[in-house]
């Protein structure tokens, strides 16, 4: 499958892909994953999505984590995007998954789960965020750039100088006395009815509070809400960084996670 949903039908389920690896991205609702061809940065297979079960707790999550793997027979390193922070494989927080995460090895519990192959786990919006500057709206471009997923919550990947720092969650930056992915998120829209309208005038205040604070050359807006750019992107106004949709649309945690458990990131 290619970054737009496209069926490749290069491979079979349990084979290998040249220069590849295998990524799984950990969501609020859905748990996805798929071998990844890491020379073209896009799905080698279809990618395999099983529900998140609630509460999310760490056994839970980690059987479907195993589910997802086994889908598709694969046997070597697997990379796990973790919507929270993550240092050293270690979950710190945990806004939108059981809070049981917080303090959990979690590299150490998937790589028992999935029979002992190396795990390597990071923050979900660093790795869109690591794909889409190596691959997607992104790369080439030098100064400060800033990804925005858009989803259950608010993930953000801060790049400089194509750097990433790393685990900045921005999406709990004070917005209006709220935390604004309370009131931005595609989740926040869903829950209250919003109109595209009205969503993109509460996304716009949000990017102008971000872009107060770091002044990015390039905010890439990512998510599933990404394939649903031309419904909302020409209602914000008024922000001066160039304002794009992620080339890799809802699988560049998948193509990130791989790209950590290769060894590769920005």
């Amino acid at each position: 499958m290619n970054a737009n949903g496209n069926a490749n039908d290069s491979t079979s389920p349990g084979s290998r892909v040249s220069g590849g690896a295998f990524g799984v991205d950990i969501g609020g609702s859905g748990i996805k994953g798929a071998p990844v061809d890491l020379t073209r940065g896009d799905l080698a297979q279809e990618r395999h999505k099983v529900l998140t079960p609630q509460p999310a707790t760490p056994d839970g999550v980690a059987d479907c984590v195993a589910e997802v793997v086994s889908h598709f027979g694969w046997t070597g390193p697997v990379g796990i995007t973790f919507p929270g922070v993550v240092t050293d494989g270690t979950v710190r927080t945990a806004a939108n998954v059981d809070k049981g995460w917080v303090d959990t090895d979690a590299a150490s519990l998937l790589s028992q789960r999935l029979d002992g192959v190396p795990v390597t786990v990071v923050n979900d919006a660093d790795a869109a965020g690591i794909a889409e500057v190596t691959f997607g709206a992104g790369r080439d471009r030098k100064g400060t750039v800033i990804l925005l997923t858009f989803g259950t919550g608010i993930g953000s990947a801060l790049f400089t100088g194509g750097r990433l720092v790393p685990n900045t969650e921005l999406g709990h930056l004070e917005l209006h006395g709220h935390d604004a992915e309370t009131r931005a998120s595609t989740k926040a829209k869903e829950d209250e009815d919003l109109t595209w309208t009205h969503w993109a005038h509460r996304v716009q205040k949000y990017l102008a509070h971000v872009e107060m604070l770091f002044s990015p050359e390039l905010f890439i807006i990512g998510g599933g809400v990404s394939r649903k750019a031309d419904k909302f992107l020409h209602l914000i106004e008024g922000i001066t960084a160039e304002i794009v949709p992620a080339e890799l649309e809802n699988n560049a945690g998948i193509v990130g996670a791989a790209m950590a458990a290769s060894g590769r990131g920005a």
